[in-house]
This record gives C-alpha cells, structure tokens and sequence, in this order.
C-alpha cells in the first residue's frame, strides 16, 4: 500500500507546477512511510510513497521502470493473482529484476496496453508513462478501494492518492456548492466529485488516458458491476450457490493472504468478520486478530461474541478495550488527517482500531462490503418490507404524522428505534429514488437549504443533476438488487471505503477487503434478491453458506454498530469548541456560508434536553468548520 501523486505540463505555464511533486508527495507520508522517490522528464513528474508489503527490498521501491527505461510506473495497491501472470511472463521471455507486483503489472500493461487492467485481482490506483509516447495511463480499481483524485486545466494534469497532495499544488481552492449540499444530507461527498471545483475522484473500474504532445485526455469505462434484472436472472439452485459463495471466499481470503511482512484480521464479532477469520484460519496457523471494545458503552460491546470466534479458531487474538475520554483523545488526530469534509463518526473508532493493529501487523483483512452486497442494513430490510408487505407499508403510512411528533435519536436503544420507525414511516410514502435518497440522508433537502445563508446557497439545478444519476437505477417494480447496486456505487465507494481508507492510511495499515472480489461480486450480482433477503432473514445467503461453521450465538444476536457519543462530548468537553469558536455567531456572519439563525437553533436544540437527530448534524457542521479553518483561511 502506498501513495501516488504525479503532475503532467501543456504548457510553459503548467512546466512551473512541476517543481511541486515534492510538497505533493510528502502529503502522503503516512501512506508510504518505508520509503519514498521521485521521477522526471520535461513534461512530467511522478512522486510515490512505500509502504512495503510485497517484496520489501530497495529494489523493488517506486518509480519503477522497465529494462528499457521507457516506462515508468507508480502503484498503489495490490496485485494478488501477479505470481501466475509473472510465470507467463517469463515464459514469453521477460526478465525480472525483483520479486514485487509492481514490476508484474509494468511489464503486462507493456504487453497488452489497457487491456491489462481485466487480469488484475485486486486493489490499485496507477499511473504508467510512456516517454517515448508522451502518454500517461491512469487506472483506478473495480470497486473502488484505492483513491486517485485528479484536477484537469488546459495548461496541466495534477493526479494524487489524496487531496491534499493536490492542494499542495497550489491549485485554485473553489468551493464545490452542490457537494456541500449533498454533504450536509449524507455526511460524505459522493463520487466522482469533491469539495473543491474542477478536482475529481475517478470512479471506480475507469481508467484515463492522456496524450502529452496534443493535451488529448481520453476517460473510459473498463469494467462495470454486471447487473440484470431479476427476471432475466439464471442462478443456480440456492445449495450450490451456498457451495459456490463459500468456494469465492475462500480464494478471495487464500490471494489475500499474500504478504512479506505481519498479516491479521479484524475480528468485530459480526457474522461478516467472523466469516473472514474462520476461512484465513484454514490457511493461517494462529491468525493474528484484533477487536475494540467500549468500556463506557456495553450496549455496544461485541467483543464477547469476537472471543467467541477467536477460541473456536484458536487465532492470537487481542483486544482493545476503549473508553470515551481515549476515543475523544484521538478525535483530533483523526479531524486532522481528513482533507475533505467526512463526518461518519464510525471513523473514530476505526482510526483507534487501526492504530492498535498497527503494532502488530501491516496488514489487517476486513469484512467490508458483505453489507452492500447481502442486504445487511437495517434499510434493506424496510425496503424489502414495504416492496413485498402492503398491509405494514399502509399502516406506517397512516401512523406517519404520529410518529413524527415522537422525538428519536441514536442516544439510547428506545430512542433510537423511534428515530429507524420515524425514518420509516416517512419512506413508506415517497416512490423508490426519493425513499432511498432519504434513508441515506440526515434530513431532507429543504432541511439541508435551510442551513445555508439564501445568497451563498441559491442555485441547486447541479445538485439535482447529480442526484437523479446517483439513483437512475431505481425503480418502483424493481428489486432490492437495483439497491444495492445503488449502495455499492454511492455508500461504499463514498462513505465504508473511504473511511477505511483514510484512517487506516492515517496509521500506515494496509487494509483487504475479500467480500470485495470482482469475482465474488461479479456472482452477488448473479443471485436473486431472495437469495439475499426475504420475511425473516438478511444477508440470508451468507449466513446460511456459514451457519454450520461459526459459533450458533452469532446468529442469535441483533445488528449492533457503534454509536460515538457525541451528544456527551459536545454537551462537556466539546461545548467551548462549538460555542465559542467553529460555530461561534460571528464567524457564522463573516464567513457568509450558513444561515446564522438556523445554526442558533441547532445548538439551542443540541443543548435542550430533548436533542434528538441534531448531534449528527452538528457533528457534520464541526468537521466541516474544522476543515474550512485548516484549508481555506
């Protein structure tokens, strides 16, 4: 794992950015600790930073050319399935010079071009120049598990692992309003755009080529989530695709086992996690695995059940058991690293959890992404319900204006079922896009204007452009697939991967993610929604390919999470932070963007004590501010 930053000159104008690829790529230090280079030509310049997994000696560090010196490569990521490629390879005549991944991938690009890209399994952001050429290849993964960001102009091309490797080149820093918009309803900025005008992510399986000579940029499509609908659908009976799901797996977890250095697992004590480390522990004699624990928060303490697993496999196993003031005294740390405005609160946790596992091992699989895939969130199961059961969607419909006179948040067990019954009944009236766009949101869009100051916040055409893309696969005699097609596109490429990403790289860990798998997907996607969710069950195939396998109590337990306790910090420790600096009335008034006298009602609201939904949304507010006073003061 590693980080790339790379600039590409038009013009004379553009050739003076190419003194700024050092600053760039110091930005991604913690991405590549081990070791770090630089390359250049007359119109180019490409920085990487190592953190060594594959081949760990000098030799194999980055920029890496071939034989010839005519290519040059940067790589991000891992290519697992690189060791039979290697074989063919010298089979046609290649010659290798180290043992790495990196110089597999460069010497296959070399002899198939882009169509290398169909032949790698696994996780990557790349950039491959040609000198002779004076082309530049760019390449981003099929799901989206690496970051590439980019900013375009006629005069250069700037590309980075982050965006503050692109600020650090001095680029214009325009504020991106329909992003704010969609933020301050999600919490995270949804693929491919950013905070920032004219900077973008490139989306996952594309690639983008660049023609030096003529300022010729070409962006393609090279693979895409392979989705029919239901009725077009031919799976094999639902036995064998347990048989066959459990058979992906384990060659996914058997790839990416791969490493030259300490390897482990997440172990949550969730069924996707559990899953993971009971398949590795076939392939790995005392699997190292690592749980957090809540010291202040039993309610959400899984680590039980995380033992469990643990001594069934018989894994070296460590817990860390957290309290609140420690989660608290990593807030900042975690604020610190964010280069745009993400206000999942989860990532605290993850940013301790990755921490921890950093002392021990490099690398760490995650069961990420079984959720989009399986229908695993609490919204999969009220979408299934008002899809196949008219009689509850009725009656949620007429209980509706009850309902909303209750007041619901995430504080406690019975408030939060309020808030999920509230969230409910409110779809259970929109058609099939408005209802997902509003259990993904905070609130709604007239409450998400309402924060803006009228003058700064008054055009919203792009923002709906945006949106109705996002949702274009959703229809009202669909399918849940159609969701979760939906939810890989948008919530895990934009929100579950990011997070992982940025606070594992902020701790210089290595994250896998097996449920990821094009080919596991690929089968996912080849299933009937029933296969995954139907009256009592979700994430059904899942858990029935591996009831036999883990500990029974797994199956007999509710879908937790973790919940950051916000409400407690910003009523103590977080109050003067709040009151008397980023939300403070005359930095509100000066700085022009929000609606001073809705801010006032949120942090009236926030201190009352009936708070309800406001400590997500102000929490959204603080890291925006945060960010706003680091990057744009």
């Amino acid at each position: 794992m590693c980080g790339i930053a790379g600039i590409a000159a038009f013009t004379e104008k553009g050739n003076s950015f190419l003194g700024k690829i050092e600053s760039a790529t110091n930005c991604l230090a913690l991405r590549g600790p081990d070791d770090g280079g630089i390359y250049r030509d007359q119109k180019i310049a490409l920085g990487h930073r190592r953190l060594s997994v594959i081949d760990t000696s000098k030799s194999a560090s980055q920029p890496m050319q071939d034989l010839s010196k005519r290519y040059t490569i940067i790589f991000n990521g891992e290519f697992f399935n690189y060791i039979e490629h290697r074989r063919a390879l010298q089979q046609a005549g290649v010659t290798f010079q180290t043992h790495s991944d990196t110089e597999v991938l460069l010497n296959l690009y070399l002899k198939e071009g882009s169509k290398c890209l169909d032949k790698i399994n696994g996780f990557f952001a790349l950039a491959i120049y040609d000198k002779e050429l004076q082309t530049l290849f760019l390449a981003r993964d099929r799901m989206g598990v690496k970051p590439l960001l980019y900013y375009h102009t006629h005069d250069n091309f700037l590309f980075a692992s982050e965006l503050k490797a692109i600020m650090a080149m001095d680029i214009p820093r325009e504020l991106d309003k329909s992003s704010i918009l969609a933020y301050f309803q999600l919490n995270y900025i949804p693929t491919p755009n950013t905070i920032l005008k004219n900077v973008y992510k490139l989306q996952p399986g594309y690639f983008i080529k660049i023609d030096l000579s003529n300022n010729k940029t070409e962006e393609k499509q090279w693979y895409e989530i392979p989705f029919k609908k239901e009725e077009e659908l031919q799976p094999e009976n639902y036995e064998k695709s347990k048989s066959r799901l459990v058979k992906l797996l384990d060659e996914s977890i058997e790839r990416r086992l791969v490493a030259d250095v300490p390897l482990g697992a997440f172990l949550s004590g969730g069924i996707d996690s559990s899953v993971i480390v009971a398949l590795a522990s076939k392939h790995v004699d005392k699997l190292n695995t690592f749980s957090i624990g809540f010291k202040d928060e039993p309610h959400f303490d899984e680590t039980k059940y995380a033992q469990l697993v643990a001594d069934k496999f018989k894994t070296n196993h460590t817990v860390y058991r957290l309290s609140n003031d420690e989660l608290y005294n990593s807030l900042y740390s975690a604020l610190d690293y964010l280069d745009e405005p993400f206000a999942d609160s989860s990532a605290l946790a993850v940013n301790v959890l990755s921490r921890e596992t950093r002392k021990s091992v490099t690398v760490a699989l995650s069961g990420d992404g079984a959720d989009e895939l399986f229908a695993g969130y609490n919204k999969h199961r009220a979408e299934w319900i008002i899809r196949n059961n008219q009689y509850k969607r009725n009656a949620l419909s007429l209980a509706a204006p009850i309902v909303s006179m209750m007041q619901g948040s995430r504080n406690s067990k019975l408030s939060n079922k309020l808030r999920q019954l509230h969230r409910f009944a409110e779809g259970s009236k929109l058609n099939a896009k408005d209802r997902y766009w509003r259990w993904c949101s905070l609130v709604d869009e007239k409450s998400a204007l309402n924060l803006f100051n009228p003058a700064w916040m008054h055009d919203t055409k792009e923002y709906k452009d945006r949106k109705h893309k996002t949702l274009q696969h959703l229809l009202d005699d669909g399918d849940i697939n159609e969701v979760l097609l939906t939810d890989m596109q948008l919530v895990l490429v934009s929100d579950m991967l990011v997070k992982v990403d940025q606070m594992s790289m902020a701790n210089s860990l290595e994250v896998r993610n097996p449920f990821l798998d094009f080919e596991l997907v690929n089968f996912a996607f080849s299933l009937p929604s029933a296969y995954k969710i139907d009256a009592t069950s979700q994430k059904k195939i899942v858990r029935d390919a591996f009831r036999d396998l883990l500990p029974i109590e797994l199956f007999h337990r509710p879908k937790k999470g973790f919940e950051v306790p916000l409400l407690k910090w910003f009523q103590t420790e977080l109050s003067g932070l709040i009151n008397d600096n980023l939300l403070k009335d005359e930095f509100i008034i000066e700085q022009g963007i929000f609606n001073v006298d809705q801010i006032k009602k949120l942090k009236s609201k926030l201190f009352s004590s009936h708070p309800g939904e406001v400590t997500a949304r102000i929490w959204g507010l603080i890291v925006f501010q945060y960010w706003w006073k680091k990057y744009m003061v």
